[in-house]
């Protein structure tokens, strides 16, 4: 998994009046978390934006001026209500040997038969939660589409890997291909469907 270095001071002072002088001066106040006990740190806000506002999972490094450095995943985040401005983040410390859990993107590849005759890819899952040592830590898990007609489901099982597990029941619905409203007649490609997925595909 990719990973995004952070650069930060330690914070001496935790309190409000510290923190809000912190917010002030455009750094974001956070706390790394798993290790013997919390560290307290800061960093500039602009430093988190490949971080915070992307659709992809990494993880984190983060390096402070003492010199420490501590490899992380970010695992809370606050928003101001009215300024979308980030109040705290937290982090969870990695280790080599321990399993981490965390949310990855799901990519879809492939072309859908039942996209191409006229149904509607519905993605149930934009992530899923996984297990795995750092090491085993996906970018992204790949969904292909390719097997799909007009009513059949992808299911979580069809992505199962030996380098990571999901924290989601069996029957959980990755992605599906629905009739779309639009289209009025089931194309002859797909005649053949049974009819549990004509039902569904005409819903």
């Amino acid at each position: 998994m990719k990973s995004i270095t952070i650069n930060g001071s330690q914070r001496e002072s935790v309190g409000k009046k510290a923190t809000k002088a912190l917010r002030n001066a455009g750094q974001v106040p956070c706390v790394l978390y798993g290790g013997d006990k919390p560290v307290h740190f800061s960093a500039p806000e602009l430093a988190f934006s490949k971080l915070v506002y992307t659709p992809d999972a990494h993880t984190v490094v983060i390096a402070l001026e003492n010199g420490d450095t501590f490899n992380a995943v970010m695992q809370d985040i606050q928003f101001h209500p009215v300024t979308d401005k980030i109040l705290h983040i937290d982090f969870y410390q990695l280790f080599e040997d321990k399993e981490i859990t965390m949310d990855i993107p799901v990519h879809i590849i492939g072309t859908s038969r039942g996209v191409l005759n006229g149904g509607v890819l519905r993605k149930n899952k934009r992530k899923l939660r996984v297990k795995a040592l750092p090491a085993n830590l996906p970018d992204f898990v790949e969904a292909d589409i390719t097997p799909l007609r007009i009513g059949s489901k992808l299911y979580i099982t069809a992505l199962e890997n030996e380098a990571y597990k999901f924290l989601h029941p069996d029957n959980t619905v990755v992605c599906q291909v629905r009739r779309s409203r639009a289209a009025m007649n089931v194309s002859d490609d797909d005649e053949d469907l049974d009819e549990d997925d004509a039902a569904e595909a005409q819903e």
